[in-house]
């Protein structure tokens, strides 16, 4: 295999002047330019990542830090970071929550494996971190930036869209088909993204004249388990309800499936709305309407300043994410007769 060596030896040219060509980096003339992409050609030349990392100065690699390695949700979104990167011949190193210590102490340890791997910038998707937590990077804080978590000291560098909103538009799509009795499974509530949606989803019923101080509200865990145990809860409650609102997609197939089980008709007995729309949605028994959070559009903005912000490139970045139903077979007007419990 080709060295950088034999590039400069068939060029005829100092070890340097070829390294800087590979680079793209330093004044070499345009003849010489020629010579060495030539001699690069010919010998089939692929400079390896380590080769690249030293004459860029740079590992080339971006972190990216989870809580979980598992569910339809992370899933999209690594792979939107990990084909963006590739395509830009970079690479992406992943860590997510493990070990012992509560799900703070699993991220700071998450950033600090990345940092020793040398990575050179991070993408941290996590409600719990601080900037105290942030604070471990110094002065590589710059190249930082946070999905779905807002925080005023690091306000340019954090990605989210307005779940506030994305509450509202539930709720709307609820009252347009005339719901009034509903129910809720909400995410965790140490959870800042699930707050934002429940109150936006709890205050536009309110404006459209439901009273949600007696609602049937439940908090899971964002789960598949979690939607399934609140569905059955539900049930066993004996709460008549039209309608119920998931806070994510995965409780919502969990709900789903605990009522086919349960005999429970969507959407003739009851209708259900998820939230996030992820791929998992549309492949639902039945399709799952679901509130459509751009998660690639917010994820590529949020990978494009980080770029930005590590090697001085000028890739667009969006601050401003629409918010919309995805309307499919799961809601439909209140109608069926729902039996109260399995």
């Amino acid at each position: 295999m080709a060295t950088i060596k034999d590039v400069a030896r068939l060029a005829g040219v100092g070890l340097g002047t070829a390294s800087r060509v590979v680079s793209g980096k330093g004044s070499v003339s345009q003849k010489t330019q020629e010579r060495v992409r030539k001699a690069i050609e010919e010998l089939d030349f692929r400079p390896s990542h380590a080769a690249r990392s030293l004459l860029s100065g740079n590992s080339q690699m971006i972190g990216v830090y989870i809580p979980v390695l598992k569910g339809t949700f992370y899933m999209p979104i690594l792979q939107s970071i990990d084909t963006e990167l590739r395509a830009a011949g970079m690479h992406m190193v992943v860590a997510f929550g493990v070990g012992i210590g509560d799900e703070r102490r699993q991220g700071v340890e998450g950033i600090e494996f990345l940092m020793e791997r040398g990575c050179d910038g991070l993408i941290v998707m996590s409600n719990v971190l601080t900037d105290d937590d942030y604070s471990i990077l110094g002065q590589k804080r710059a190249r930082l930036v946070v999905l779905n978590h807002a925080s005023d000291n690091i306000k340019e560098q954090c990605f989210t869209a307005d779940h506030v909103q994305g509450g509202v538009m539930a709720a709307r799509a609820l009252l347009a088909h005339q719901h009034k009795k509903i129910a809720v499974i909400a995410g965790p509530s140490t959870a800042p993204d699930n707050v934002e949606r429940i109150n936006g989803f709890l205050d536009e019923l309110t404006r459209g004249g439901i009273d949600t101080t007696d609602m049937w509200i439940a908090e899971s865990d964002f789960s598949p388990e979690g939607g399934w145990n609140c569905a059955r809860e539900l049930l066993e409650s004996g709460r008549e309800f039209t309608a119920l609102f998931c806070a994510n997609d995965e409780m919502a197939l969990g709900a789903l499936s605990y009522f086919q089980q349960a005999g429970i008709s969507v959407p003739q007995d009851v209708s259900v709305i998820g939230y996030d729309d992820t791929m998992s949605a549309a492949y639902a028994a039945p399709p799952l309407t679901s509130v459509n959070i751009p998660w690639r559009d917010v994820t590529l903005s949020a990978l494009n300043e980080l770029l930005n912000r590590c090697y001085g490139s000028n890739r667009p970045v969006k601050r401003d994410y629409p918010v919309t139903v995805t309307m499919r077979a799961s809601l439909t007007k209140p109608g069926g007769k729902r039996r109260k419990k399995p």
